[in-house]
């Protein structure tokens, strides 16, 4: 579902900023800051790295990118 919101201009501009650095939409943009946000405010003991590496290792997890943990093993 979408829904129409009124952003201020400074957060819109630096939405702009990291898109393009990001190769993301503006709205993709302030949408991962929403999600960060909102993951933050739950597990506020968390580093930020630690959540980006959660994260990471999650989209690994989709993409089937990952090796089975063996104990033990070098």
């Amino acid at each position: 579902m979408s829904i129409a919101v009124n952003l201020g201009d400074e957060l819109v501009t630096s939405a702009r900023i990291y898109s393009a650095v990001q190769s993301r939409s503006v709205a993709k943009q302030i949408e991962h800051w929403a999600k960060i946000g909102r993951i933050v405010e739950d597990n506020p003991d968390l580093p930020y790295n630690l959540i980006k590496d959660i994260l990471l290792g999650l989209e690994d997890v989709k993409s089937g990118n990952y090796e089975e943990y063996k104990p033990g093993i070098l």
